[in-house]
């Protein structure tokens, strides 16, 4: 793996893939993971998710606050706990997932993994066409969805450098936009606003759960972005800094869309911000449709490490450099510009209810990750035999791990409550669906019980980083 001296230019095209980060490449401070996933996270998908909580599960304005910051800060411990991962391992989270699952047994969770993020792609693909054609009707809408695909497609070909500097900037003008959004609808507020909607258990339940589950659906991709930081950042602030940036730019988002909602007449989220923020809502307007676009580079530099790690799975000894991730993402962006301009008007609704409904094999995967980092192998994992030829000590295939994660799968099955299913056992709580929670503690329980400590494959019993990479053929100065 070589590193360019310019590689760390905001504009230079990443050259690493899906490589380790050697010590002497890693650069960053854990502060800019804050902006990163502050930014990220104030988009129009949590504005509008956040609204749901009055129009759809018709809780009252403390209930829905109280649902949105619980639910929130308890899924983004997940997500800061796989983000505190990325500096102490030095690689991508699905090919961390070896570690787990063995080298080709991970091709189990990357593929379900790359499904999510091609989703989410396109989804957001036809999402910033809308919003393009909604700011300037001149634009015909199939050349807003390209525009904004091939925008995308750029922030993430560019790589990680330039979506945290992009982030680092843009937290500062959603920020403030979201505060003069606030400050222009704020003087609506009265007491017949407080006494809409009620508390009901199950709807504040179904809230809590969509709140934390938008936080999990982020720990596939988020040691992608905290890789390079040096090791001697350690766990706390990459933890600290990761988790306080989700979580609150997620509920600001989130009850930015409860108040717009609850403030006007409108059951539009977007619809009501425009409406009350008057010549201030095209502003808001104009910056969602760049966060958008930013956060969709995202999506598309996550789908592409994971179809490169699926590629590389099967050719041990290919060093992909920053050609290949052109290529993928040339392709990823043809099919995926294609499929939203061929998708139906409803394309969104349709799609993201199946991206959701996927948490179904997310809940097990993040279980098994975090268990099995922190407790079993006590935050060590041999990078060489993560990325190793014939697995290493990870193996081929772990089927005890496998098992546990389809074990997980399954036990969410009875509690399940979708559009499409509706398990025996799906009303235990109301119209809640805790099939998701189900599965979270069924699977920690058993990877802790079954793993066996004796068996851990701790990088502390193995010899450096650098001598086992040596060992493993990898070079500071391969490249494609």
């Amino acid at each position: 793996m070589k590193q360019p001296e310019n590689d760390n230019s905001v504009l230079a095209i990443e050259s690493n893939s899906i490589e380790y980060v050697a010590p002497e490449a890693r650069h960053g401070k854990p502060a800019d993971l804050f902006t990163l996933w502050f930014c990220t996270n104030v988009a129009p998908l949590a504005v509008i998710s956040g609204a749901t909580s009055v129009l759809v599960f018709h809780l009252d304005l403390m209930s829905a606050i109280f649902a949105i910051v619980a639910g929130q800060c308890f899924g983004a411990l997940f997500h800061a706990l796989t983000s505190a991962q990325g500096p102490l391992v030095g690689v991508p989270q699905m090919i961390q997932s070896r570690a787990q699952f063995g080298r080709y047994g991970s091709l189990l969770v990357v593929g379900f993994t790359t499904l999510i993020y091609l989703g989410f792609f396109v989804s957001n693909i036809i999402l910033a066409g809308k919003t393009l054609h909604t700011a300037a009707p001149s634009v015909p809408a199939p050349v807003a969805t390209v525009v904004g695909a091939v925008l995308a497609t750029l922030v993430g070909v560019i790589g990680c450098h330039f979506i945290h500097r992009f982030n680092k900037v843009g937290a500062w003008f959603m920020g403030g936009a979201l505060l003069v959004g606030i400050a222009l609808m704020a003087p609506r507020l009265d007491a017949q606003i407080f006494q809409q909607g009620h508390f009901d258990l199950a709807n504040w339940f179904a809230m809590f759960g969509l709140c934390a589950v938008w936080q999990i659906s982020f720990a596939p991709y988020t040691s992608d972005y905290s890789r390079y930081l040096p090791t001697s950042h350690g766990f706390a602030k990459t933890f600290a800094y990761t988790y306080f940036g989700t979580s609150l730019g997620t509920i600001f988002a989130f009850l930015f869309g409860v108040l717009a909602v609850s403030t006007g007449h409108a059951t539009d989220a977007m619809l009501a911000i425009r409406e009350q923020t008057g010549m201030f809502g095209y502003v808001l307007i104009f910056l969602f449709l760049v966060n958008i676009i930013g956060h969709n580079g995202m999506n598309l530099y996550g789908a592409v490490l994971s179809f490169i790690t699926a590629a590389q799975t099967f050719r041990p000894h290919w060093v992909p450099g920053r050609s290949v991730r052109v290529v993928v993402s040339t392709i990823l962006l043809v099919a995926s510009t294609a499929t939203a301009l061929w998708a139906s008007s409803n394309f969104i609704a349709i799609f993201l209810n199946a991206i959701f409904a996927l948490r179904i094999v997310l809940a097990p995967w993040v279980a098994i990750n975090l268990i099995d980092f922190y407790l079993i192998n006590n935050r060590h994992y041999r990078v060489a035999d993560i990325i190793g030829s014939n697995g290493g000590a990870y193996g081929s295939f772990n089927f005890r791990a496998i098992a546990i994660y389809l074990f997980g799968i399954a036990i969410q099955v009875p509690f399940m409550e979708e559009s499409f299913f509706h398990g025996p056992w799906a009303s235990i709580l109301g119209d809640a669906d805790v099939s998701w929670m189900i599965g979270l503690i069924a699977t920690a329980l058993a990877c802790y019980l079954f793993a066996s400590k004796g068996g851990s494959r701790s990088r502390r019993n193995g010899p450096a980083t650098a001598q086992v990479l040596a060992s493993a053929g990898v070079s500071s100065k391969q490249e494609i």
